[in-house]
C-alpha cells in the first residue's frame, strides 16, 4: 500500500525527534524544545539554555547572576552609518556584533571569524557619533542584544548595508556558523551559502521581507 502524505509527514517528524540531540534545562534539567530560551552570564559572557519557567523567574530578577536574552529582531532599514565611520571603528572585515557589557561598562565589538569571535578595540568616540546618529542604540539593553552589521557588499550579494538590532544568541550563531563551514582562503561557496541562509531568516523575523519600514 502507498503511504499517504500525512503518513509519511509523520515519520520524518519521528525520525528528526528520534535523532535530535537531547537538550534540557541547564538550571532545572527539563527537557527543552528546539526552540527554547537562552540566559547569559554576563561576566563569562556564557549562554545557558532555559526552559520557560526558568527564563521568567530570571527575567523579574534584578541584580541576577543571569539576564535572560530576549527574541526580538528588528531591521534597522533607517540606520546611519558612513564609510568613514566604519572604518574609524577599525573593524578588519565587513561583519560584526557590538553590545554594550555592564561587568566592562562599555561597548564591545566583536567579529566572526573562522577562529571564533575575536574582540576589536573599539574607538568610543567614533561609537558616539553613531549613537547620536541612530538613536535607537540607546535602546538597547545591555549585555543581552546588540547591534549586528552586514557590510559584505554586491560580491557576497547584498546590495546596501545591513544592520540589525537582535539577540545577543543570534550573534554568536552565526560566529559558530562561520567557524563550522568556513573552507579555505575565501570561506568557500558553503560559508556564504550558510550566511545568505542565516540574514534572509532575520529578516523574516523581523519582517523586513514584507518591506516594512524600521526605525
Amino acid at each position: 500500500m502507498t503511504p499517504s502524505p500525512t503518513n509519511t509527514l509523520g515519520a520524518l517528524r519521528r525520525f528528526v525527534r528520534r535523532n535530535r540531540p537531547l537538550e534540557r534545562c541547564e538550571l532545572c534539567g527539563t527537557e527543552l524544545a528546539l526552540d527554547h530560551a537562552h540566559l547569559l552570564e554576563p561576566h563569562k559572557r556564557k549562554l545557558v539554555c532555559a526552559c520557560g519557567a526558568c527564563a521568567v523567574l530570571f527575567a523579574a530578577q534584578g541584580g541576577a547572576r543571569y539576564k535572560r536574552v530576549p527574541r526580538r529582531v528588528r531591521f534597522l532599514q533607517n540606520f546611519r552609518l558612513t564609510d568613514a565611520q566604519w572604518e574609524g571603528l577599525l573593524i578588519p572585515i565587513n561583519v560584526a556584533f557590538f553590545f554594550e557589557s555592564s561587568p566592562a561598562n562599555r561597548v564591545v565589538a566583536l567579529y566572526p571569524s573562522p577562529a571564533g569571535a575575536p574582540e576589536s578595540q573599539l574607538p568610543l568616540n567614533t561609537w558616539s557619533e553613531i549613537v547620536v546618529a541612530n538613536p535607537v542604540l540607546e535602546e538597547m539593553e545591555a549585555d543581552v542584544e546588540a547591534l549586528l552589521v552586514n557590510r559584505l557588499g554586491p560580491m557576497r550579494g547584498y546590495p546596501a548595508p545591513e544592520y540589525y538590532l537582535l539577540p545577543i544568541d543570534e550573534c554568536y550563531r552565526l560566529a559558530g556558523l562561520i567557524r563550522a563551514h568556513w573552507r579555505g582562503f575565501s570561506g568557500g561557496s558553503e560559508v556564504w551559502e550558510e550566511l545568505r541562509i542565516f540574514f534572509e531568516g532575520l529578516k523574516e523575523r523581523a519582517g523586513a521581507a514584507a518591506g516594512a519600514h524600521y526605525a
